[in-house]
């Protein structure tokens, strides 16, 4: 049996709003699930040097906290991060975005772009994410292959679009999408530990009615979720209302394509800045879980998603870098954000919704969209052992400060935090 224990100071949830700290603590998981936390070693594991089954390290003084989750990023975008940013979100697709996803037909381009993206990945804060690729099946491929050897477990989609983009980033039919799609998922079958595919529609504008309802019922054949987008633009919204006049809202439209998934086979959906009570409505029935994605809300002009109002109505949440519109992986500066960005709805939108804490953005980050996973994100008994070491000992201060005064520094002052280890389902990923 393999038994991993850390030392160290460790920071988790026991329920969203409230963290539990243990100062020189001990986390025990015994095959890559979490046994418990402890103040003290338990009697059956005194002995850590005399027993080969286990792993005992000790990272006395540094921060031992849940892996992290990113519920919404594209692979493909990221060597173009930080660009464009003076843009809004569809004059930002047709100008940065279409073009260097088109690039993706070419396999040797993808290979090199995708290990930039899956060793920036590795090194990172994320232990599980949800990935959009582009619409090419070699490139997808050639990417979950690389995700693969990450030791992450992910989700990963090849996209599907058959209208409103350029000529070289567009499907010549619905058929011709779905075929590929099926292409794509036949040879993977039975390829991966790790990494899992899932249908990804790049958003209602740039796939059509029928394909769209073929989507929805190659999701019921398969057994695969959904990812997309949904109400992130204004103008998006305005375009959808167009595209599809049947439907009552941006949500109803995946409704009534059967493309919205369901609580057996969970959706995400990236943004919903503007989602309404009705859409509310629409996502909790569903079980879809949101992506909040405060960089890229802000960087490209979207707007404030009014997350504590998803919270308030029992949707499920977490956050998502969504590179390149946001301009960075490291989802300690995406918690700060998404505290930001919450406080800005209450000073700038609306005064009875209250801003988000500290805690609350922290359980986002690792339960809230690790749950997406299943019992993902936290240290309680029966979690899977996900899990990162960081050393916070380079923020230098005149004053003793509290572990959870220590994580909310962390996130603010993230560039002076190092990764000391990265463990995935309880091996261990990543070590500086």
């Amino acid at each position: 049996m393999k038994i991993t224990i850390l030392k160290g100071d460790i920071i988790y949830h026991e329920s969203p709003a409230k963290l539990t700290a243990i100062a020189n603590g001990y986390v025990i998981a015994e095959k890559g699930i979490v046994k418990g936390v402890y103040s003290a070693l338990p009697s059956e594991y005194a002995d850590v040097s005399q027993n080969s089954d286990i792993d005992f390290l000790d990272y006395t003084g540094k921060l031992i906290i849940p892996g992290m989750t990113d519920l919404h990023v594209h692979a493909p975008q990221y060597t173009f991060r930080g660009i464009g940013m003076d843009q809004e979100l569809l004059t930002w697709l047709d100008q940065y975005t279409f073009p260097e996803e088109a690039k993706y037909s070419d396999l040797s381009y993808a290979k090199r772009a995708y290990r930039y993206f899956t060793e920036d990945l590795r090194r990172g804060f994320t232990t599980r994410a949800v990935i959009f690729a582009t619409l090419h099946k070699e490139a997808t491929i050639e990417l979950m292959d690389q995700l693969e050897d990450t030791g992450l477990i992910t989700y990963a989609g090849k996209v599907n679009m058959d209208r409103n983009s350029n000529p070289e980033l567009q499907e010549e039919s619905p058929n011709a999408s779905i075929t590929a799609t099926k292409e794509w998922i036949s040879e993977i079958a039975g390829k991966y530990k790790r990494t899992a595919p899932i249908l990804t529609p790049r958003f209602i504008p740039s796939c059509s009615n029928e394909l769209m309802k073929q989507l929805g019922r190659l999701s019921k054949d398969t057994g695969l979720r959904i990812q997309s987008h949904l109400s992130e633009n204004q103008s998006e919204i305005a375009w959808v209302r167009e595209l599809v006049p049947q439907a009552d809202c941006y949500a109803n439209a995946y409704e009534i394509f059967d493309a919205i998934g369901s609580e057996k086979l969970p959706a995400v959906m990236a943004h919903c800045v503007y989602s309404d009570k009705r859409e509310m409505e629409i996502l909790k029935n569903h079980g879809t879980f949101i992506a909040h994605c405060p960089s890229s809300n802000m960087n490209l002009t979207s707007g404030i998603a009014p997350v504590r109002k998803f919270l308030d109505a029992g949707i499920p949440v977490g956050l998502g870098t969504d590179v390149a519109a946001g301009s960075s992986m490291n989802m300690l500066q995406t918690i700060l954000l998404t505290i930001q960005a919450s406080k800005m709805y209450y000073r700038l939108v609306d005064q009875s919704v209250k801003p988000l804490t500290f805690e609350e953005a922290f359980y986002l980050a690792t339960e809230g969209g690790g749950s997406y996973f299943g019992k993902v994100g936290s240290f309680k008994e029966g979690y899977e052992f996900d899990a990162l070491v960081l050393d916070d000992s380079t923020m230098y201060s005149m004053r003793p400060f509290t572990l959870r005064e220590r994580m909310e520094r962390a996130c603010y002052n993230d560039a002076d935090v190092r990764i000391l280890a990265k463990y995935v389902r309880g091996t261990q990923v990543y070590q500086k």
